[in-house]
């Protein structure tokens, strides 16, 4: 029997809620997939170009009066195009605010 050991040092959390992202004046507006203390998972809809490194600053709006919103500055690590045409990206926390 194989065991599975798990290579991240924390778990990702599947989630599906809206992120916004802002990089060089730009706004743009995603999807957050999965979640851990060191990065993200975001899907977006609309045309963007970004690159390995590049700076991003995130936001996830909090859908309950008594839990904080999320922000956050990252850096991006992966950027690959889907089939259907959306882009994912994939960010490395560098600070939570």
């Amino acid at each position: 029997m194989h065991h599975y050991s798990e290579k991240r040092d924390f778990i990702r959390m599947r989630v599906e809620t809206p992120i916004t992202l802002q990089s060089n004046g730009q706004i743009y507006q995603g999807i957050c997939t999965d979640l851990s203390s060191t990065g993200m998972q975001v899907e977006l809809n609309q045309p963007a170009t970004f690159s390995h490194g590049q700076a991003v600053h995130a936001s996830i709006v909090s859908t309950h009066p008594q839990l904080p919103g999320l922000e956050a500055e990252a850096t991006i690590l992966r950027v690959e195009t889907l089939d259907d045409g959306r882009l994912a990206l994939g960010l490395k926390i560098t600070a939570i605010r």
